[in-house]
């Protein structure tokens, strides 16, 4: 009796650690190469550059994470061609950034509307975060934006505004730049 005890307590314990390891994995995995192409997508004629690719990690607990950097006027860069930009060119660039921000953070709320039905092991009560890092050069005027965008919401109220096509997310959301 005892012995037939053992694998009925083994496989509890098994179901009760909560997602298998190897499942969360694969579904950060989709989630990682969906924000790339989400982000790589952006704006077409003058696309944002992605800075490596997005990564995500699995907090047990709290929920899933995804972090990624871009420039947001990738061909914005000093060359040979190019050795320097004029103030007015400067400006011209930051007031770009600034109307690039929009996107960024429209787009970085679909990206959590996207990633909550692909994370069917993370649990509904637990969040999903997108973090973009901002890459600026040294030699630009960056004074008033962000150096990085998170957005999180817990997935269930992800899962509910996809069903109302957005609706009653931002009741949910927490957004914060730093």
């Amino acid at each position: 009796m005892k012995r037939a005890a053992i694998p009925l307590l083994l496989c509890a314990v098994t179901f009760a650690a909560g997602p298998a390891p190897k499942l969360v994995r694969v579904s950060l995995m989709a989630v990682e190469r969906s924000v790339d192409s989400r982000v790589e997508r952006m704006n077409v004629a003058d696309p944002f550059t992605l800075l490596g690719t997005t990564r995500g990690i699995y907090l047990e607990g709290y929920g899933a994470v995804f972090t990624t950097e871009v420039n947001l006027v990738g061909l914005a860069t000093i060359s040979p061609f190019r050795p320097a930009f004029t103030k007015a060119e400067l400006a011209n660039l930051k007031q770009k950034k600034q109307e690039r921000l929009v996107t960024l953070k429209q787009n970085m709320r679909q990206m959590l509307l996207d990633a909550a039905p692909a994370l069917e092991t993370v649990p509904e009560s637990e969040l999903i975060v997108v973090g973009v890092n901002i890459f600026y050069f040294r030699w630009e005027d960056s004074a008033g934006l962000p150096t990085q965008v998170v957005m999180r919401a817990p997935r269930q109220a992800l899962l509910t505004a996809r069903q109302a096509n957005g609706a009653g997310l931002d009741a949910a959301l927490r957004v914060q730049e730093y």
